[in-house]
């Protein structure tokens, strides 16, 4: 696995005006490896798809096209364990003041010791904190 990656960096994929080059430099990094993404990835990269055709940013074709592509895409979910969300995650959410949403991904990444992909500024942060590396994805 290349990196635990967050819906931040997987819906700037659908949108060409988000996230600059970072995006395009872990997607290209996919070809050469996977992803692994917490359980509630799919979730939450669905209603941030789901707000977008509402505010008319994105269209029901193109909402199944880009969702053709990331269900193609060589990413591993990983599954969650409630004792896990209650405690570690849950520790983790209120010591670095993330959602716990954020706090999986996290989790994840100290967990399988992989970099994290995220746009999220707050969870780059707690990364850092963490100890855990940012992933920066392939420069070509």
């Amino acid at each position: 696995m290349s990196c635990v990656l967050d819906a931040s960096v997987a819906l700037a994929w659908c949108f060409r005006d988000e996230g600059g080059d970072y995006p395009t430099r872990v997607l290209t990094a996919l070809r050469h490896g996977e992803a692994v993404v917490a359980s509630h990835w799919g979730l939450e990269v669905a209603n941030g798809l789901v707000v977008a055709e509402r505010r008319g940013r994105i269209t029901s074709p193109e909402v199944s096209q880009v969702t053709g592509y990331l269900l193609a895409l060589p990413i591993v979910v990983d599954p969650v364990e409630r004792s896990r969300a209650l405690t570690t995650t849950h520790r983790l959410a209120r010591n670095q003041g993330l959602s716990s949403y954020d706090a999986a991904y996290l989790e994840l990444a100290i967990r399988v010791g992989l970099p994290l992909a995220t746009l999220d500024e707050d969870l780059r942060k707690a990364a850092t904190a963490e100890g855990i590396d940012l992933y920066q994805g392939s420069q070509g």
